[in-house]
């Protein structure tokens, strides 16, 4: 992880070399070509959530799992279709600027900026926690260490060389992930092979072997076939220390600090809620529970739709020099991720094999991160295999991390401080990444891929039918704008806010509010197409030449970029 945060550091100086111009600290001068920056995309957009969560979903709800890296991936189908190459042409740099220019509303600027700056803090939440997550794994250190190192290191990158500097970082970063998750993917699957074993089958999963659990919080376990194991700690209400439990199928409940631990071949009590058995981990909706399609849909939606609301994303396109070469890019992505969850899928199912043991204390993010030495032992293979994993998953905080200070830091700096000064922008960097670093070291941890689902609610709510309807609608108008956005990113938000609290209940209202997107979404454009219906006056004037300048070739020369002014300003 050292190395990673070195290497980092020295591929980002490379940056700052050429980083000369306010226009190389905001989108490289828009010069970063297709392949370079299809790289640097993958690199940021593969996040904790990513690199961790889904194989930790996967080994807790199985196939249920599978939509996360599904929506993930054909999110930026989304993209290239609608969004990727007339957002490049439009010569803005940041949403809020898209936004200014397409409707010429100072007011609906100042909207974008607010729910750009939530977005990017929500999301960058995961990451911090999720570096933090990782040094406590594998080194025993506490978390804060890792969270502050992290935040550290990012805003120093940022700070000093800008996406000029990330370029360089964010696709390097990548190949070393997809390189830290594909080789113990191979080596786990060769074992797997070789072993001749089977998830199929009507039975919980078994530890390989006498397995230690430290439980750190409390624990409802579901048990299918009794278990006898040894326990200190409070166990069902009961002091236990060391010594014998036996637990008859039902729910059984753990307090935080216990130490249980399970002969080879006991039965793996799972958390409460997670399937059981092998083979209903296999099957859609093992449970039963009521309204399970419905959330599976409204998720679907939020993922599909949040890739292009995302802020740390759609920067990454104005960094194109044409809309040919960003919807090229948006292409390249779509094979680079589908590459890498292949191989988190992957890892995902065979560390139900290998630790199952993260099945009860429910520290199933931690799965890729423990999988190498679980397969290859405590010695010298599974300790270096281990630290390419864990070198892996620094990379994606670090790189994602940065892609959101970048855009956070770039809207701060333009919007909140008024300059596009590189001085101005290093201050920002520093604001950008200081309050999510607080709350990281304050709010309780949750699933890191459940954590990043709620962003994309958000993302999808608010700028999809901004840019959506911005791109193709030219009926929009400013006041209609604002009004989509702040009823969906409003009602999304507050759903979510409302369902962490525990305040959402059970049934559809419950499942609505975790998951709001099926609501909030066809909301927000519902109300951007009719509060622009009623204030039709409001469009404006240019909107024909707008959009022509949009959808048309840039060879027709029509194009004109935003910061072409400040382009060449010396740094100051």
């Amino acid at each position: 992880m050292g190395l990673v945060a070195l290497a980092s550091a020295v591929i980002g100086s490379l940056g700052v070399r050429v980083a000369r111009s306010t226009s190389d600290f905001f989108v490289a001068s828009r010069t970063v070509g297709a392949g370079a920056n299809a790289g640097a995309i993958s690199g940021e957009y593969l996040s904790a959530a990513s690199f961790l969560g889904i194989a930790g979903l996967i080994l807790r709800d199985g196939v249920d799992a599978l939509w996360y890296p599904v929506g993930f991936t054909a999110g930026y189908l989304a993209l290239v279709l609608f969004v990727s190459a007339p957002l490049r042409r439009s010569g803005a740099y940041t949403v809020p600027d898209f936004a200014e220019a397409r409707l010429r509303s100072g007011a609906l600027r100042k909207v974008c900026t607010v729910f750009v700056i939530i977005i990017g803090w929500l999301y960058l939440l995961p990451q911090l926690q999720g570096a933090g997550l990782t040094v406590t794994t594998v080194t025993g250190l506490p978390s804060w260490v890792g969270v502050l190192v992290a935040a550290v290191v990012v805003v120093a990158t940022v700070a000093l060389g800008g996406m000029r500097s990330i370029t360089f970082v964010q696709a390097f970063q990548y190949w070393l992930k997809l390189t830290a998750l594909a080789l113990p993917a191979i080596i786990a699957l060769i074992f797997f092979l070789s072993d001749e074993r089977s998830f199929d089958r009507p039975a919980p999963p078994q530890f390989p072997d006498r397995t230690t659990v430290d439980i750190r919080t409390d624990v409802l376990l579901q048990v299918e076939l009794p278990v006898t194991f040894t326990a200190t700690g409070e166990v069902d209400g009961v002091q236990r220390d060391d010594s014998t439990v036996h637990w008859e199928a039902g729910t059984h409940r753990v307090a935080a600090g216990a130490e249980l631990v399970f002969p080879s071949g006991a039965a793996v009590p799972v958390v409460a809620g997670a399937p059981a058995t092998d083979a209903g981990w296999l099957t859609p909706f093992p449970d039963g529970r009521e309204h399970t399609l419905l959330g599976t849909y409204s998720l679907i939606i939020a993922l599909f739709l949040g890739t292009m609301g995302l802020p740390h994303v759609l920067v990454r396109f104005y960094t194109n020099p044409d809309g040919r070469a960003a919807r090229r890019t948006a292409v390249l992505v779509l094979a680079l991720l589908g590459g890498f969850y292949i191989v988190v899928t992957l890892l995902g199912a065979l560390s139900r094999l290998y630790t199952p043991q993260l099945l009860v204390n429910g520290n199933t993010d931690a799965a890729v991160l423990l999988l190498p030495s679980a397969v290859l032992g405590s010695g010298w293979a599974g300790a270096l295999l281990g630290g390419l994993v864990a070198a892996g998953a620094w990379a994606a905080f670090l790189s994602t991390s940065s892609g959101l200070v970048v855009s956070i830091a770039g809207v701060l700096s333009t919007d909140i401080l008024g300059s596009s000064r590189v001085r101005d922008f290093r201050l920002a960097a520093v604001i950008a990444g200081a309050m999510p670093l607080a709350l990281s070291l304050t709010v309780t941890r949750l699933d890191f891929s459940e954590a990043v689902a709620l962003v994309f609610a958000v993302a999808a709510s608010t700028f999809c039918p901004l840019l959506v309807l911005g791109v193709w609608w030219r009926g929009l108008t400013d006041r209609g704008a604002i009004s989509g956005v702040l009823v969906g990113g409003i009602a999304s938000a507050g759903a979510v806010a409302v369902s962490l609290a525990g305040l959402g209940g059970t049934g559809w209202a419950g499942v609505l509010l975790y998951r709001p997107a099926i609501v909030t979404v066809p909301a927000a454009f519902l109300t951007m197409i009719v509060v622009s219906r009623l204030t039709a006056k409001r469009r404006p004037v240019d909107v024909d030449q707008v959009l022509l300048r949009l959808h048309a070739p840039e060879r027709l020369g029509l194009s004109r970029d935003r910061l072409e002014e400040r382009a060449n300003r010396p740094m100051t």
